[in-house]
């Protein structure tokens, strides 16, 4: 296949005999932003360091920017891994320029770019604090831009958004837009439904070692039927008949699946009855709705559009 920044076929990893990762296909196309969604221990982290060469598959191949051996790819490719590393003592911008230099970029244009990436991300009073003096959303930060600093094509992220406050992970979102704007694809895991949900245009759904979705965000909330929210003036009257058999009735809201025929019989069949329309509305179905359906079990949400917090995620079975 063309286009494709990263593909892998049947990966298969096994830890003391279990297999934590479970024959798993995916295609990452070019310039795209793809969430791999799971819940702790689905072996989301484990397929991503398949895939950077990190740790070899027992069986299965894969292909990252062209390159059947990923560690060729390397220089090309940002990785933020979910165990985040810093040197402490560091100022911010050499912690930036320290990092491009893994990837092959010359220090003095590291520290140049750090500077300027630091500045655009509204951290300029921090360029040359140590990094320990930072707190937890401006270190989490500047080892983002650290993975950004020698412009890879290929961004891998895992669980960037997690510890971060709202406003953290809005600047983090932001970020991510802006290098698929200058031509970068992303590939990031995350727990959060509400992150792929705002940010991905595709999404693989991983549970229990195996790929349970592979598609685009719209195609996965398409597996679930939209559904009608009702309310009328009167609670009874001969129009009741008209409503779907799966109706579920509270004094005078209703709620239903949308008929496959549409809603415009249900509602001549209203109007004429005089049931009194006075609140109508079609719900879509959410990312998060269509992974329970897809994979049997709930994804703890965040509160207050803050991820849950810290968080460790134990790929091995």
């Amino acid at each position: 296949m063309s286009g494709l920044a990263v593909e892998a076929h049947g990966l298969i990893k096994r830890f003391d005999g279990q297999r934590a990762v479970d024959g798993i296909d995916l295609a990452v196309p070019e310039g795209s932003i793809t969430g791999v969604l799971g819940p702790n221990g689905a072996g989301k982290t484990t397929t991503l360091r398949m895939l950077l060469g990190i740790i070899e598959p027992d069986v299965g191949w894969r292909k990252v920017l062209g390159e059947e051996k990923p560690m060729r790819a390397a220089p090309r490719v940002g990785y933020l891994p979910e165990e985040r590393g810093l040197y402490p003592s560091m100022k911010a911008a050499d912690g930036i320029a320290f990092m491009g230099a893994l990837r092959g970029l010359p220090l003095a244009e590291g520290r140049r770019r750090a500077v300027t990436l630091m500045e655009e991300a509204g951290l300029g009073e921090a360029i040359t604090k140590p990094i320990r003096a930072l707190s937890k959303g401006m270190a989490q930060t500047v080892q983002l831009l650290g993975t950004i600093v020698h412009k890879p094509k290929l961004l891998v992220l895992d669980e960037p958004f997690s510890g971060l406050d709202a406003i953290n992970q809005q600047r983090l979102e932001g970020l991510i837009r802006a290098q698929v704007a200058e031509g970068a694809t992303v590939l990031f895991s995350t727990h959060v439904i509400a992150h792929a949900e705002r940010l991905c245009e595709r999404i693989a759904i991983i549970a229990r070692g195996g790929v349970r979705f592979d598609g685009t965000v719209a195609e996965a909330r398409g597996r679930l039927p939209a559904r009608v929210q009702l309310g009328t003036r009167h609670a009874d009257g001969p129009w009741r008949a008209a409503l779907p058999a799966d109706t579920v009735a509270d004094g005078r809201n209703f709620s239903f699946v949308l008929p496959a025929g549409g809603i415009e019989p249900v509602l001549e069949a209203l109007i004429a009855g005089d049931a009194g329309i006075e609140a109508l509305a079609i719900e879509r179905p959410s990312l998060h709705e269509a992974f329970v359906e897809l994979v049997g079990e709930p994804v703890p949400q965040p509160h207050l559009g803050m991820d849950s917090g810290a968080h460790a995620e134990e790929d091995a079975a």
